[in-house]
């Protein structure tokens, strides 16, 4: 209850703060002789005009200021991005090609010692009969 009660007085208060800094930026408006308006419907004036379009202006300005630094963040950090895979990508690369020299070194060996060994067991098969000569 008392948290229901302290919200409603605050959004009154943000509310009032609203209208305050509206009025303080947007200049007041009077009909042609000059007088306020403010219980009746405000009929603007020439000068009125063009400092509301002063102040729309100079906050169009500020809005593009900052989507400017916000696109130039967003560049700079997708750079970095980009900059990090890449370097990924070539130390990726480079060791991949180091394993498939590897690889094709080990494989080249294997085949070597495979041959090296069906050559033994033709030579081997030469002994079986000197074998059989030797111990009848």
């Amino acid at each position: 209850m008392r948290s229901e009660c302290h919200s409603q007085d605050q959004d009154k208060l943000i509310e009032e703060q609203d209208k305050d800094s509206l009025s303080a930026s947007l200049p007041m408006l009077t009909d042609r002789s000059g007088q306020d308006n403010t219980g009746e419907r405000p009929m603007p004036n020439q000068t009125d005009i063009v400092k509301a379009l002063e102040v729309v202006e100079r906050d169009s300005v500020a809005i593009a200021e900052s989507f400017t630094s916000l696109f130039a963040s967003l560049r700079l950090a997708l750079s970095e991005v980009t900059s990090c895979s890449t370097d990924h990508m070539q130390c990726f690369n480079d060791a991949a090609g180091r394993l498939q020299e590897s690889v094709l070194d080990a494989a080249t060996k294997g085949n070597r010692y495979i041959n090296s060994c069906l050559r033994l067991n033709e030579e081997m098969k030469g002994m079986e009969s000197l074998v059989t000569q030797l111990y009848p």
